[in-house]
């Protein structure tokens, strides 16, 4: 029960990123310092935790010996992950946009094949099942927004949120195959945030020409989206994953969890930024996301066990 009371409140402190978006939209700030301030202001606060254990050399070590892969896969997993994510804020309310994300799920079961090319994988048929409802979920909350905005909005919300919810797992996973357990994740976290720099700061530039510079309430607000996001959520997820890192079952709970994302933002929205309440129609498609997170996670669970079993027969034990 521990864990999974942390997992839900890791799920909270993300939930923060879509509310404060959202917020700095509505409040006419630009999406492109909503992406970028947020990692820039990351980096000296990763610095200084792993720093703090004296991790930082090899990070540095890892990012002289690999610089191409380091550019190159961290600028998809977090610069093609994240300035997407917060250009889909201008056409779509953070409950919305936390939902469509969610096909983060299907994108990460579709790149299986293609992830490492020297051990044979197929697509996992079973998740790719299940992710057919939050596909539904998705399309019936989407096919409601079309109904009040116009088919560009719509557009202009879904397909960099399909760019995002790819680039995320593709540039996570490859840089897991360039650590190749080398580094701990938050010096991997670390030495992505540097090689992504490149990205936020031609981004930034970006926003200098076509934007007025970011005023001090949305920089506070990227600060706590960092703060929240960046590191507290991330924290808190992974020290609920710790507890239960042996036991399968439960490790899938922790990961249902994040489910609640989709909640805590709705209810956020409409508590900090008076967001109509949703209609019965979206409100189902948001619980056919749920139910399909949920089971992602369930059977998960069942898989691992089931190659776990077969191993200990294999091995005799």
């Amino acid at each position: 029960m521990k864990a999974i009371l942390i997992g839900l409140l890791s799920a909270i402190f993300f939930s923060v990123t879509f509310i404060l978006n959202r917020s700095m939209e509505l409040e006419g700030g630009s999406w492109v310092w909503s992406a970028s301030l947020r990692f820039m202001f990351m980096l000296p606060m990763l610095l200084i935790i792993v720093g703090y254990k004296r991790n930082v050399k090899p990070v540095i070590t890892h990012l002289k010996n690999n610089p191409l892969p380091w550019l190159i896969w961290s600028t998809i997993g977090f610069g093609l992950f994240y300035a997407p994510l917060t250009f889909a804020t201008i056409y779509g309310p953070g409950w919305l946009v936390a939902a469509t994300f969610q096909l983060t799920i299907i994108a990460g079961s579709l790149l299986v094949p293609f992830l490492n090319k020297k051990v044979k994988q197929r697509i996992p048929v079973q998740g790719v099942f299940i992710s057919m409802i939050i596909l539904a979920g998705v399309f019936v909350m989407q096919f409601e927004h079309a109904s009040s905005v116009p088919i560009m909005s719509v557009v202009l919300c879904v397909v960099p949120l399909i760019i995002s919810a790819f680039a995320y797992p593709l540039g996570n996973r490859k840089m897991m195959q360039v650590v190749n357990g080398e580094l701990n994740t938050f010096q991997r976290i670390l030495g992505m945030t540097i090689a992504s720099m490149p990205f936020w700061i031609l981004l930034s530039i970006y926003g200098i020409a076509a934007h007025e510079l970011p005023n001090s309430h949305q920089i506070l607000q990227t600060f706590i989206v960092a703060v929240s996001s960046g590191i507290i959520a991330t924290v808190l997820f992974f020290y609920a994953t710790e507890l239960v890192n042996h036991d399968n079952q439960k490790l899938a709970g922790i990961e249902a969890t994040q489910s609640g994302e989709v909640v805590f933002v709705l209810f956020g929205e409409i508590l900090l930024l008076s967001t109509p309440i949703p209609s019965i129609i979206s409100f189902i498609g948001m619980t056919l996301v749920i139910i399909g997170m949920i089971l992602h996670s369930v059977v998960s669970s069942l898989v691992n066990r089931k190659k776990l079993a077969v191993c200990r027969n294999v091995s005799g034990e």
